[in-house]
Order: C-alpha cells, then structure tokens, then sequence
C-alpha cells in the first residue's frame, strides 16, 4: 500500500522566477498589474506589483491565480461558462471567473499557478503565460494518498468501535482538503464538520490542533482568530519523511480527550506504514520482496531520497524520448523485454520542465535490446527512448544527480 506519493510543487526560487518573467513582461509594455504565485492549495507563495498598479489588483491576481491551481485549468475557462449562459458556475466555491490564471504544469501535474490583475482580461492573460512558459524550479513534498488516508480514518474508527465510541475520522491533505471521512451510522452529524476542522488545523499550521486549544484555554483568546483554524484538540498531522503529507482529525468520541487518542493512533498507523524499514536508523533503505512486487503491479518510486530516487518501473508500450539534464538513469531489468534508443538528435523536442525535454522521436542513435539481468547506463544530457516493449516490461531505475 502507498501511503504517501511524492509530488512536486514549486518552490519560492521556482515562483521568483515565474513572477520576474511576467513582470519583465508586463514592464516591457508598460502594464500596470500585481502577479500572484499560489501552491497548488491556491496559498500565495509571492505577490509582486509594477509601478503605478491598481490597489484592488492584489486580491483579484490572488482570486485568479487561486482558481487556476485549484481548479486545475485557466480561469479563463470558467469565465467562458459563465459568458456562455452558465451562471451556477459562479457558485463554485473558491473560483473567481476571471480570465488572468493559468497553472504551472510539471509532467501533466499542476504544481501551483499564476494569476495577474490590473490590465485587460487579455493582457492580464497574456503576462501570466509569460510567466507560465519560464523556467521554473520545484521541491518534492509528501503527500497522503486515498489508500494512505482511508489507512489512517479506519485505523482510528477500527479502534473506536472496540471501545464502543462512534466518532468521525476525517482526513485531509497538506492543504487542508478532504481525502477520505470515516463516519459510523452511529456518529453524530455536528462531527463530521468538526472532525474535517481539526484535520485542516492540524495540516496548514503543521502542528496537533490541540495547541490552539491549550493557547486559547490558557490567557490566549485571540487564538480564536487564526485563520481557518479550530482551537480544539483532535487533529494530528500525518508526517512521512520529516514532512507533513496530510493529517486527520477525530470528533465525537467520549470525550475530547479520547477524540484526540484516537486521532495519534490513526496518525501513527499511517506513518508506520509509509515508513522505509531500516536496521540501524542509519538512512539505509530495505524493501521486503511483497513489498517490492506489490509496487511493480503498478509501477512507481520506491524510494524518493532528494539527491536520488529508486523506482520500479512498469512499462506495457513504447514511451516518448526523454531527456535529463541533471539525472542520470541507471536501469536493471527484472522482466520482459524492450527495445531501447539512445543518442541522437530529438525531433520536435519540448521542454516540459526545468531540464527536462521530451521529443517525438530520435534520429539516429545506437541501438539495444534489453533482457532480464540485463544493466543499462544512461548519462545526463543523453536523449533515450523505448521503442518496443514487452507487456509487461519490468525493471529498476536508480536515479541519480549529477
């Protein structure tokens, strides 16, 4: 079972550089704007104005930018429902159905997003794909999955039923959001909000809800005013890798106290089993033989330590060509066979990422045919393809940076 993925998200190097794009944009044709970087929860991670830019700009860029990374498109595209007759769609909580958003996409996933305000629609669109297009840097998060997080609800609720108690387990993401909500028939109703609450506090302020209660108990009521967080005891954050990839939240238990019992046991059952055993606590990483084959079924990292990542790769069709600037790919076939390319000259090459290229084919190249046992190298910088592939072909990929 996965309890965590790795995603990526960009970083504050990654959203300087997107906003100096559109700013060096928007400066070039005398605009008068504020750009706005989100996370992909929509949170501002930079605001930067031009001279001369309107006050009311900033909260519109955020609205924007917010609505592109949460909604995973352009704003521009729920204006167009909304022009087009669709009027509901300006009831979609947390959209602003302005034109000017537009997400940053790392490998088909949205790691954050650009709004900006102050021009026309157009050109507030406009800057904001100039900022889109720049090269940009991202970092690696932790983040609970659905199996992970029903992991960690039933944990809870599993418990909860042994001692006769019927609470509501909720649990979010990093951001906040609901992944997976436990709730016996026996729970009260008013649980389910509050448990999603807890859950939320404990994610966005990287810390057990139970702080806020024990401020706000004790001399502190101004903790009250925190925002989006719930003063009481209850949510605990889930952390794989020394970071918070979610975290869950109880409510309805017999007490506040036990509610906050069960939240550490759900929390824990899911950090156990996202945690890579090791023998001495020394780094080292040790995948049992189920665990390894249960990841190729599927395919996907084993291990993701930053300057390396191990990954068991499944593939059942040729791929596109691939290009690594920095990474450098080192392969072992477990099973299947494959035709492999490497070398060459791309063609009709893209880049999809700070030193990543994708191309359509290659051109020219040397040529091998890889078998189980069989090992191969390939270095940073060097074009590389899967033309045929057995179904499935099975193989480790250790990647390395240079």
């Amino acid at each position: 079972m996965q309890v965590a993925r790795i995603r990526r998200v960009v970083d504050e190097a990654g959203a300087d550089a997107v906003a100096s794009a559109a700013e060096a944009f928007a400066n070039a044709r005398g605009h008068r704007v504020v750009i706005v970087v989100v996370d992909p929860s929509g949170e501002v991670l930079l605001l930067r104005r031009t001279a001369g830019a309107q006050v009311a700009s900033s909260r519109v860029a955020v609205d924007k930018a917010r609505t592109a990374a949460i909604f995973v498109r352009p704003s521009r595209e729920i204006e167009q429902q909304v022009s087009d007759g669709r009027l509901g769609a300006l009831a979609l909580h947390g959209a602003a159905a302005l034109t000017g958003g537009i997400p940053l996409v790392v490998d088909g996933e949205v790691v954050g997003a650009i709004g900006t305000s102050g021009e026309t629609p157009d050109e507030d669109e406009a800057i904001s794909l100039a900022g889109a297009a720049a090269a940009f840097t991202t970092v690696a998060r932790p983040a609970v999955t659905f199996a992970g997080a029903r992991l960690a609800a039933e944990a809870a609720s599993a418990v909860a039923a042994q001692r006769g108690v019927a609470p509501v387990a909720a649990v979010v993401d990093a951001g906040g959001e609901i992944v997976y909500v436990s709730r016996p028939d026996a729970a009260q109703v008013a649980s389910v909000q509050v448990s999603v609450d807890k859950a939320r506090t404990a994610a966005i302020y990287r810390r057990p809800s139970k702080d806020f209660e024990a401020q706000a108990s004790g001399g502190r009521p101004s903790a009250l005013h925190l925002a989006r967080a719930v003063p009481l005891q209850g949510g605990i954050p889930i952390v794989v890798g020394g970071e918070v990839a979610g975290a869950i939240g109880v409510s309805g238990a017999s007490s506040a106290d036990e509610d906050q019992e069960l939240a550490v046991l759900g929390a824990e059952a899911a950090m156990a089993a996202a945690a890579i055993p090791n023998g001495n606590g020394n780094g080292a990483a040790y995948f049992p033989a189920a665990a390894v084959r249960e990841r190729f079924a599927t395919g996907g990292l084993l291990l993701d330590a930053g300057r390396y990542k191990i990954d068991a790769g499944r593939r059942s069709a040729p791929g596109e060509v691939e290009q690594h600037a920095t990474v450098v790919d080192l392969m072992r076939v477990v099973e299947g066979r494959a035709r492999v390319v490497t070398g060459g000259e791309l063609v009709e090459p893209r880049e999809v990422g700070p030193g990543e290229v994708r191309a359509r084919a290659i051109a020219g190249g040397t040529e091998y045919a890889l078998g189980e046992g069989d090992v191969l190298a390939i270095p940073q910088g060097v074009p590389h393809q899967f033309l045929d592939v057995s179904d499935p072909f099975l193989y480790y990929v250790v990647k390395v940076e240079a």
